[in-house]
């Protein structure tokens, strides 16, 4: 998943843990309309493994209502002419508007867990999110947001591309430095991304 490109001066608080109870998360200067991340995304399955370059830019952000929108460019993607580029919708996590438990896109409590816990900054939530999704957590202190970006259409090629926008993303953003780490979960596929 993309790393931050431009770095900002201004670092949010550090907060040791979520707190119980309901709140948007922390505004976080590095996560806003216009910022963007370049990374690489891993794509491992028994058949291949693969790096691709990748360019992410948020078009929309809105932490009231748990929103967020924006592209994903993969660069040297292997059966494709040309850059793929696809516009994404997003739900922050923010326990008021969206829980830990996504409730769609096929994916369960059991999948949503096992990728939560990917993320090492999961690890002092996971108590509270196996009993309530996370519901009574007050993530408006904790330095990460968690997201779902979800890849709604291809920008520039048809869906004959060879690519599948079938799954979505889990993503961990961290205020204080403002990397992204993602995984993909697609219940169509057996691969890793």
């Amino acid at each position: 998943m993309p790393v931050r490109v431009v770095e900002t001066s201004a670092a949010p608080s550090q907060a040791p843990g979520a707190n119980v109870g309901h709140a948007s998360p922390q505004a976080c200067t590095l996560l806003g309309v216009g910022q963007a991340f370049s990374g690489t995304q891993n794509v491992s399955s028994p058949q291949k493994d693969e790096a691709w370059r990748v360019n992410v830019r948020i078009q929309g952000c809105d932490l009231d209502h748990g929103y967020l929108c924006g592209t994903m460019e993969a660069l040297n993607v292997p059966m494709a002419d040309t850059p793929v580029v696809t516009f994404w919708e997003g739900e922050i996590v923010d326990t008021k508007n969206h829980t830990f438990f996504t409730n769609k896109w096929k994916a369960t409590s059991e999948v949503d867990i096992e990728h939560w816990t990917k993320f090492p900054s999961f690890a002092p939530l996971l108590s509270q999110v196996k009993v309530d999704g996370g519901k009574s957590l007050d993530l408006s202190s904790y330095h990460y947001i968690f997201m779902r970006w979800k890849e709604q259409y291809f920008v520039n090629v048809g869906t004959d591309c060879g690519l599948t926008i079938a799954g979505f993303y889990y993503a961990c953003f961290s205020c204080s430095d403002g990397s992204i780490n993602g995984f993909y979960y697609d219940p169509n596929s057996s691969s890793d991304e």
